[in-house]
């Protein structure tokens, strides 16, 4: 069963239609329109009287088809746009949007920015950037690869996919579906302190969710493949195999003991470990003190073989982008050094609030990398089990049981039970309990056998002792 959980997925093969590289973004608007549009916001907010004012052009577009038991479900396009405009009068701010890019339509948004403004309380840490930290230079991260498929080869495809996984094995008695998503954006903005941005942005992605058994033994799982460049996708049949794979592993799962032992979080799970440490020394929680890693600069938060580091600039990155959403600079940068945090996650109104400076992360992280220097490149998924041992190797997750407040965390489980290195049976309907600071402080290793969850790449994480609350 270990090398079903772990099984590589393949580069895809010719299933799969190359992205459209051409001159055709399937756009409506064009980038220099766009400029157009924010600088005539931004001159009748001035004209008002606005002492600062920002804002933001956008458009999105993709196509969305899902197919079950071989036949065709839903086909849905998506168009959206919109501008958005905010308004300074000194420490009061306003804001206002619309999806009417006629001129009358931006000159009501911008005086409802405005009079919104006018009737708001001053804030002392409202305002733009400061001029020092805008970003003067944009890069290109290749993160526009717009996919020009047809809802009949989208339906195609996935119908390839849930085949692939119906054909696995006899057990596989049905399926939820699956479903191809190609999806585009491009914005431009612009604000009073100097700053003029923009760029196109794609995603899509294949999923499948097959179920095994049946009646009361029945067993779901499910996989997908997302990337910025459909000529990176796996292929249709390697994501139906894998996610059919994952849900006959699960079959005859069984309760355990209330018991207290090492657990091992399977990668993609262990991702969301990571975001749980950005949540909490994010600058919206620290200043509001609702974190349980209030003032942690400066402290061993990890052992001291964990490092954290972040990385705006990768090539075709989930999380890549040449400046946050306030138009800041950003830099890679080093958060965690040998357990010690040495950086939080702050826009620059959080940072003002903290009395400190931006780190370019108004909107979010950007590519991080939580790693060991502990883990060798044999560390797969095999090598990790035997690490754990005797104990837990946990696949899902249910609820939301976590209190960022105190750090306590507990969760609905289901996974494998491990004993001396090796997957004994698959459990359910259990719930595995910690504190995050405890948590993070007892990982015992990652492993190489990564994983990368939209901004987020890490390996499984094997923890030293939680609460495993059974039967």
């Amino acid at each position: 069963m270990a090398s079903i959980i772990a099984a590589n997925m393949k580069k895809p093969d010719s299933t799969v239609p190359s992205a459209n590289r051409g001159p055709d973004s399937g756009f409506a608007y064009s980038r220099p329109f766009f400029e157009e549009l924010v600088d005539s916001a931004l001159a009748h907010a001035k004209k008002l009287g606005a002492t600062n004012a920002g804002a933001e052009a956008s458009e999105g577009c993709g196509l969305s088809v899902s197919v079950r038991k071989g036949a065709l479900e839903t086909v849905e396009r998506n168009r959206d746009k919109s501008l958005g405009i905010t308004v300074y009068l000194g420490k009061r701010r306003g804001n206002a949007s619309t999806s009417d890019f006629s001129k009358a339509a931006i000159q009501q948004t911008v005086k409802a920015a405005y009079d919104i403004a006018r009737f708001t309380a001053e804030d002392p840490f409202a305002g733009l950037p400061d001029a020092k930290n805008i970003a003067k230079r944009q890069v290109d991260l290749d993160l526009f690869h717009p996919w020009a498929i047809t809802s009949e080869d989208a339906a195609q495809i996935a119908m390839e996919c849930e085949a692939a996984a119906l054909q696995t094995s006899k057990q596989i008695t049905n399926s939820e579906g699956a479903g191809v998503s190609a999806q585009q954006s491009h914005f431009f903005s612009a604000h009073t302190n100097g700053f003029r941005g923009g760029y196109a942005t794609s995603r899509h992605s294949l999923s499948v969710a097959p179920i095994a058994g049946k009646g009361s033994g029945m067993q779901r799982d499910s996989w997908y493949s997302s990337m910025r460049d459909a000529a990176e996708l796996a292929s249709p049949h390697e994501v139906g195999r894998y996610a059919a794979q994952r849900a006959l592993s699960r079959l005859k799962s069984r309760k355990i003991p209330t018991t207290e032992c090492p657990v091992l979080f399977e990668s993609p799970l262990a991702a969301g470990l990571l975001g749980g440490f950005v949540q909490a020394v994010s600058g919206g929680a620290l200043y509001r003190k609702s974190t349980f890693l209030l003032d942690s600069m400066g402290q061993q938060i990890f052992p001291k073989h964990i490092n954290l580091l972040e990385d705006p600039f990768v090539k075709r990155g989930k999380g890549s982008s040449p400046f946050d959403d306030e138009g800041v600079r950003v830099k890679a940068r080093t958060v965690v050094d040998a357990g010690r945090v040495e950086g939080y996650f702050l826009s620059s109104y959080s940072a003002r609030k903290l009395g400190m400076k931006t780190t370019g992360n108004a909107g979010g992280s950007h590519n991080l990398v939580l790693s060991s220097t502990r883990t060798r490149p044999g560390d797969d998924l095999d090598a990790m089990l035997r690490k754990l041992g005797t104990g837990l190797f946990v696949i899902e997750l249910m609820g939301q049981g976590v209190n960022y407040v105190t750090g306590d965390y507990s969760r609905g489980a289901s996974g494998f039970w491990v004993e001396n290195g090796e997957i004994a049976f698959p459990v359910e309907e259990i719930t595995i309990a910690g504190n995050l600071k405890t948590m993070f402080k007892g990982i015992q290793a990652i492993g190489a056998d990564t994983y990368n969850y939209g901004a987020k790449t890490v390996g499984s994480i094997l923890i030293n002792k939680m609460k495993v609350a059974g039967s």
